[in-house]
């Protein structure tokens, strides 16, 4: 269905204009002016012709068929527009108009009414409130927007959920040439959305790289599915704007407090294999690269310059973005000596220094590029007297025009630039104007090599005992409680066989001393209250009581000094949990916080009461794979630590990897549950247990 909006053989244009400076005259223009294949029809009830084609009164005064209309009119004119194109058979329509969901209030109505048409006869949107769409395919030629620049064609394919966004990005993809297959401002998007959008191009033979401008997701669940299969044939790179995290000062738990929308949106990104960018121009530098370099095969980067400060950057910035600055090797060395002064260095990054001509550059980038511990090659340039740099740039395109390894060029300097980057970009060589781009565009293309290398993985079901987690779920619910006691969070942590520490609830100290023969010495003593959330924080935690002199004191002192510090009263105190005391291990935190956008967002981290105030932590949007949980433990800070360090024993992350995978078929389980921490998991050189936890719900 999205044909009739991509590629039709035939467009309307509704509420053309013959005067300049509006958006109805400026969409025509483009249409025309850009040599679009198919019949175009003005629409003006006013006007015989407009830029010197007939115009017809209404979309019913169509003689011929029409696939798409652009519906260029005043808000209050839309809906009427709308029902026009139904009765006439059009099956795509483009709303640019504004004044609808946008606006909220009327506006909201407006949309809603918008789409009943639409789905009455069976039409798709782009818009309301967008700029429009563009497709560059030969034989086509259609420019469908507003934007004063029609971009070159070319393999990058990109949706902007900004129609002003989307200005700039042409404009840029003009200044930088990079050809364009398609662009889509997708407005609104009550209909046609990102996901539509991917899923067509991931078909789309044009298409090779897939760029996205994004404010919110629609439909996340479905964009990760999508783009986990998406990305295994072609980059999706993303600017995700909007990193606010004001949700995270409500939150109860460690998890809700350190997650917020924007870890979620990386949790989510990363786990489909998108690129995630934090700026339009980053993303441009990606896109240059990615529209006609080679994936790189490894990380190992040779650097060719003419001058040691620009290659010593690049080095840094490789080294930063985890590209290795590779050895070369001995026969690639005397290669390079046989035509290159003593000053030279012939080490890596290969310095030719400020001598270097453009001949210079062929032979350096040629004998880089045969070594074979070379997966790719950044050459760098600085003018110096008596040296083009256009020249400089036809000889990096002479030898590595078609290479099996990606070539980056950096050209610095004003002095023929832009007739360098011209030269290097018509021959598919990107070319940066500063060395960190080159080096972020390469690391890019490594983590694609990455993930297409990356096993997908799979969600693993354990045997576990449902019913025990919805009646505890039940019955706090029929109190009218969010908060599970600490009892109970136990018995939903064992129901879903995560180990959890010996524990018994004692009401009085002579029920705790029993509890602690039968549990056995030492014990950990905790107070329990609804009321009380942190308990650290209050003194509500008596660790390694010895014997039974001491644990009547401790028990003393949790129900009467710990409420008072607390500022609750000794009756909201429901007693004392007496835990055997486990001590050694690593303590780690695996959690999870219910997103209004993204669902179930997991945490897995450096766990203990400093959680908060280290935020070593990972997030994955669950489903959680086995492939999932893995990168999660591996790729906090601190995980050296639980590999084992200085002799210590290694950590048992096969078992850490299981408790996140079951914490996240429990929270699938029961979407009941809102926030949930396990902290500490006390992760052991063989297994681990749940030594503390907490757990809060919906009541509703």
């Amino acid at each position: 269905m999205l044909d009739a909006i991509l590629r039709p053989r035939s467009i309307a244009v509704i509420g053309a204009s013959r005067k300049p400076n509006t958006i109805g005259y400026q969409i025509l223009e483009n249409l025309v002016r850009h040599g679009f294949s198919g019949a175009v029809y003005p629409v003006n009830p006013t006007a015989a012709s407009v830029h010197s084609i007939r115009a017809y009164p209404s979309v019913d005064a169509i003689p011929d068929e029409v696939d798409l209309a652009l519906i260029v009119v005043p808000k209050q004119h839309v809906l009427g527009a709308a029902e026009a194109c139904g009765r006439k058979g059009i099956k795509g329509l483009v709303v640019i108009s504004a004044g609808f969901a946008e606006i909220r209030g009327a506006g909201i109505e407006r949309q809603n009414a918008l789409m009943e048409i639409v789905r009455r006869y069976g039409m798709r949107l782009v818009g309301p409130n967008c700029m429009g769409v563009l497709n560059t395919a030969p034989g086509l030629s259609m420019n469908a927007t507003f934007a004063p620049t029609m971009p070159p064609a070319g393999p990058v394919s990109f949706m902007s959920q900004s129609g002003a966004m989307g200005v700039t990005i042409l404009d840029y993809a003009a200044e930088y040439g990079i050809g364009i297959s398609q662009f889509v401002s997708v407005g609104n998007k009550p209909d046609v959305s990102g996901n539509d959008l991917i899923q067509y191009w991931a078909d789309d033979e044009r298409t090779g790289v897939i760029l996205m401008y994004l404010e919110n997701f629609g439909n996340p669940r479905r964009f990760t599915q999508l783009a986990r299969e998406i990305t295994r044939k072609k980059p999706i790179i993303a600017v995700k704007s909007g990193r606010s995290r004001a949700g995270a000062r409500a939150a109860s738990s460690h998890t809700g407090a350190l997650a917020g929308t924007d870890a979620a949106t990386d949790a989510l990104l990363r786990q489909c294999g998108v690129i995630r960018v934090d700026t339009v121009e980053e993303m441009f530098d990606l896109a240059m690269a990615f529209s006609h370099q080679p994936i790189p095969r490894g990380n190992r980067v040779a650097i060719v310059t003419n001058a040691g400060g620009p290659g010593i950057i690049i080095a840094d910035a490789c080294e930063a973005h985890g590209l290795a600055v590779t050895e070369l090797t001995e026969e690639t060395r005397a290669t390079l000596a046989a035509h290159f002064p003593e000053e030279a260095s012939l080490a890596n990054p290969v310095d030719m220094i400020a001598s270097a001509t453009a001949q210079s550059y062929r032979i350096a980038v040629e004998a880089v590029l045969a070594d074979p511990n070379v997966d790719a090659v950044i050459a760098t340039f600085v003018p110096p007297l008596g040296v083009r740099q256009e020249d400089v740039a036809e000889a990096i395109v002479s030898v590595a025009g078609g290479s099996e390894k990606p070539v980056m060029a950096v050209l610095m300097g004003r002095e023929g630039l832009p007739q360098g980057l011209a030269e290097l970009n018509a021959a598919g060589i990107p070319g940066f104007r500063f060395p960190e781009s080159a080096a972020r565009a390469l690391a890019a293309m490594y983590r694609q090599r990455e993930w297409l290398e990356r096993p997908v993985g799979h969600v693993r079901a354990f045997d576990i005992d449902h019913r025990a987690v919805a009646e505890i779920i039940a019955a706090a619910r029929a109190e009218g409680r969010a908060k599970l006691s600490e009892t109970e969070v136990m018995r939903v942590l064992q129901a879903y066989g995560i180990p959890v520490a010996p524990h018994r609830v004692a009401r009085s100290a002579d029920e705790a001393a029993d509890a602690a023969r039968e549990i056995g010495w030492p014990v950990v003593l905790k107070v329990l209250s609804p009321k009380i959330i942190h308990k650290s924080d209050v003194g509500g935690v008596v660790v390694g009581v010895e014997d039974e002199a001491e644990l009547r004191a401790a028990y003393q002192r949790l129900t009467t000094e710990v409420p008072e510090r607390a500022g609750i009263g000794a009756g909201e105190v429901d007693g004392v949990l007496v835990q055997k005391m486990v001590s050694g291990g690593k303590e780690t935190i695996i959690g999870m916080t219910q997103d209004p956008q993204f669902g179930p967002v997991l945490m897995f981290g450096l766990g203990g009461i400093y959680v908060e105030a280290l935020k070593d932590v990972a997030f994955r949007v669950q489903p959680v794979t086995d492939v999932d949980a893995a990168e999660m433990v591996r790729c906090i800070r601190a995980f050296p630590l639980l590999e084992g360090i200085r002799g210590e024993p290694a950590s048992d992350l096969g078992a850490i990897e299981e408790a996140v995978q079951r914490v996240s078929q429990l929270v699938a389980d029961h979407d009941a549950i809102r926030e949930m921490d396990v902290n500490p998991w006390l992760a052991f050189p063989e297994g681990g247990v749940a030594v503390d936890g907490r757990i809060r719900i919906s009541i509703s």
